[in-house]
């Protein structure tokens, strides 16, 4: 696929709200960072980011948007699937004005992120996207950070909590523990809740392949309708992340993410060791803030079922007033607000 991205439009600064934040609380460190009370903000407030960059990172070369001050202290947000770094665009200048260094990268398969060798496995399974952002804060010198996403980033949270805790200051995790693995996913589920995986069934085909491809515009936004059934996105906002599908590795991304999950694919043997240790469902030893959306449309376990799986500092979070899957881009307020509250925790 071509990548019809237009990169000057989107590197044009955000709109006036994140200026004027900016500028009013530039001088905000570390210590006030982690007492912040995030202020109110309508969704769909912004529509660009301060910065969008592109760095070599391990065996990708990353493009990401950056906001806030260089010296704050990081934080990661990680989109998931069919989503991208504009389901953050909200949140990064509520953190930015509270002082923290924002970094958002598109996941391999999105955006602007290109594989740096043609001969690279296009894999997408748990461990391989973990590296990648142990791999990007290697290259951005960031030691330590705070990790928050849903979706395929929340999953990745988990997985760089449990395999590098030194390197997570704390986790905030949409949906709570989704670390899983090939063998834990052959267990026969009801047919209620199997229906709701109806996509990932779909993907292990080379019919779904091939209609995922041809329909892939409308079918990532009927999965954001389902996903999130009472969020009145409009064109504009879905076209915004939509331009990061039209990525050359995307459909091969997503079809080894699913085919991997359900033991139809193979993941790469230098992964191997890291698959066993996450097969065994570790525990999360650094802070923890789980959130839910009280509609999310996805298929979700109660908070109850992974409770045991935080054995450090904890707080879980039901976002009300008809939040989808989406949380960031839906309640962007809230989100921000664990990612600021889970420093301190």
């Amino acid at each position: 696929m071509s990548d019809p991205i237009n990169f000057d439009r989107r590197r044009i600064l955000g709109n006036a709200v994140l200026t004027i934040a900016a500028a009013q609380l530039a001088m905000i460190g570390s210590a006030a960072a982690e007492s912040s009370k995030i202020n109110p903000i309508k969704p769909g407030t912004n529509t660009s980011f301060e910065s969008l960059k592109q760095i070599d990172a391990g065996l990708l070369n990353v493009g990401y948007a950056e906001a806030g001050p260089s010296n704050g202290p990081a934080v990661i947000l990680l989109h998931g699937w069919p989503y991208d770094i504009y389901s953050f665009v909200d949140v990064a200048p509520l953190l930015a004005s509270a002082g923290y260094r924002v970094i958002i990268p598109y996941l391999r398969g999105y955006g602007t992120t290109r594989f740096l060798s043609s001969a690279t496995m296009r894999n997408a399974q748990q461990s391989a996207v973990g590296l990648d952002i142990i791999a990007l804060m290697d290259a951005l010198n960031i030691q330590k950070a705070t990790v928050a996403g849903f979706d395929w980033g929340g999953r990745t949270a988990d997985v760089m909590a449990v395999l590098w805790p030194e390197r997570c200051k704390g986790i905030v995790s949409v949906s709570g523990y989704l670390i899983s693995s090939p063998a834990g996913n052959q267990t026969p589920l009801p047919p209620e809740a199997a229906s709701a995986f109806w996509y990932q069934y779909y993907f292990t085909t080379e019919l779904g392949k091939a209609g995922y491809a041809k329909y892939l515009a409308e079918f990532n936004k009927f999965i954001w309708h389902q996903a999130s059934p009472k969020w009145n996105f409009d064109d504009a906002t879905y076209n915004r992340t939509a331009a990061s599908f039209n990525n050359p590795d995307h459909v091969d991304i997503v079809m080894h993410d699913y085919r991997w999950r359900l033991g139809l694919a193979d993941g790469e043997r230098k992964y191997d060791d890291l698959e066993k240790r996450l097969a065994a469902l570790p525990v999360v030893t650094v802070p923890a803030i789980t959130m839910e959306g009280d509609s999310n449309g996805a298929i979700h376990a109660p908070s109850t079922a992974y409770r045991n799986k935080f054995s450090g500092k904890y707080d879980y979070r039901l976002i009300t007033g008809g939040v989808g899957h989406n949380m960031p881009q839906e309640a962007p307020q809230a989100f921000a607000q664990a990612v600021v509250d889970v420093n301190s925790l």
